[in-house]
């Protein structure tokens, strides 16, 4: 099992790190070298391929990679995907934002969409190796190396940003995919016999039938919509974040060295929370515990826009929000896998995770749209604070789903 951790955790690492890199770390980039938080908003639609990513999941399925396949299906779509990644992530940082905006978006875009495939494939592999029971362990060790690569792909990049060009830290992550085919190599793949392999078309269809089929239209019908619900507020808050400190007057030095440290030390702490949660409570009462949490320290962040900057305050909250994202995330990752037939694995995972993210990235290529109305329409500082609130508010619909689910179909997740 101690294998099953360690693989488990470099190849979240893997997970994080092109992740971070487009839909966080890039809008520091382009808000310092002066693109506007309406274009740095759009931005965040090129990971629509995270929320999209079930109509290539029959792929991952059905096919292996020409001889990357020779390490197993799973395994070799993974690897694949890395070597692409670390081209991509080369790619932008030879582009200039300046001159070359679109091909910064291009490159960035191979990185999001080939991060997705590879997500696809690590979320089925960690369904297989192992049962139920042992799914919130690897959860938190996926976690954990997702939250490593956060701080590395933030808190190092914008440290490293103050004291090298752009172009060198984006090099520098590049390499660091080293780190998740590491994860590839000893990690075991089993044989799933239950899989169906099938085409495309069949392979959405059938296990979308499947799914509503083992728990009714309606409680079906509820889930996919508490789903899509659930992660909206940090979701669409996330491409404004990075941009927010900086107008707040903090520098990348300090946002790097302090702020991020301790999301990372307070999202750990989160994700094993999460993890005891799941082992001792209802998975609907973990789920409202983390939702509330959500909402509660997003409404934090319009505290911090009212006053003057305050490093030590700001971190506070910022690992209040980090302990909340962490929580929800292994929460989350371990109501989704209970919900999950293995005979329709990476498909109907990524069917589930698309229903969580798609909302939100859609309304979060919005999201600098809303901040730059309300800070044309106030202040800098009152502007971000209405930002937030707004936020917050898209916590409330899921909290109601929860509770409705809880009440009259909660035996699904028990």
């Amino acid at each position: 099992m101690k294998q099953k951790l360690l693989g488990m955790l470099l190849l979240g690492f893997a997970s994080g790190l092109p992740y971070m890199l487009v839909f966080s770390t890039l809008s520091a980039w382009l808000r310092d070298v002066g693109i506007s938080l309406t274009e740095i908003g759009f931005f965040a639609w090129l990971v629509l391929t995270y929320s999209l990513k079930f109509l290539w999941a029959p792929l991952v399925d059905r096919y292996s990679i020409p001889l990357f396949g020779r390490l197993g299906k799973r395994k070799g779509w993974i690897l694949f995907c890395q070597f692409v990644i670390l081209i991509a992530l080369l790619g932008m940082s030879a582009s200039d934002p300046i001159k070359s905006l679109q091909f910064l978006a291009i490159f960035a875009f191979l990185a999001a969409f080939f991060g997705s495939v590879q997500d696809i494939a690590i979320d089925a592999l960690r369904i297989e190796i192992a049962d139920n029971q042992d799914q919130g362990n690897l959860a938190a060790s996926y976690q954990l190396g997702y939250r490593i690569a956060i701080l590395v792909a933030t808190s190092l990049a914008l440290i490293f940003a103050d004291q090298l060009d752009w172009r060198h830290v984006y090099q520098f992550m590049s390499i660091l995919m080293i780190v998740g085919m590491l994860g590839v190599i000893i990690s075991h793949e089993p044989i799933n016999k239950e899989i169906a392999i099938l085409r495309m078309d069949e392979a959405l269809l059938l296990s979308f039938k499947d799914f509503f089929h083992r728990f009714g239209i309606w409680t079906a019908a509820l889930l996919l919509l508490l789903i899509s619900t659930y992660r909206l507020t940090d979701i669409v808050m996330g491409p404004m974040a990075m941009p927010f400190y900086l107008d707040m007057g903090f520098t990348k030095t300090e946002i790097g060295a302090l702020v991020k440290t301790v999301a990372l030390a307070a999202s750990i702490a989160g994700f094993f929370v999460g993890g005891y949660l799941i082992k001792n409570l209802l998975l609907t009462t973990a789920l409202l515990a983390g939702g509330a949490a959500v909402l509660v320290t997003n409404l934090f962040f319009a505290l911090v826009a009212n006053l003057d900057a305050n490093l030590s305050l700001l971190s506070l909250i910022v690992g209040l929000d980090s302990f909340a994202a962490g929580l929800v995330g292994t929460i989350n990752i371990a109501f989704l896998t209970s919900l999950v037939s293995k005979k329709y694995t990476a498909v109907q995972y990524a069917m589930l995770t698309s229903f969580m993210m798609l909302p939100g990235k859609f309304f979060s290529g919005f999201s600098g749209v809303i901040a730059d109305y309300y800070v044309s329409i106030s202040s800098l500082q009152t502007g971000w604070a209405y930002f937030f609130y707004t936020t917050s508010a898209m916590s409330i619909p899921a909290l109601l789903l929860i509770m409705v689910y809880k009440n009259s179909h909660a035996t699904h997740s028990s």
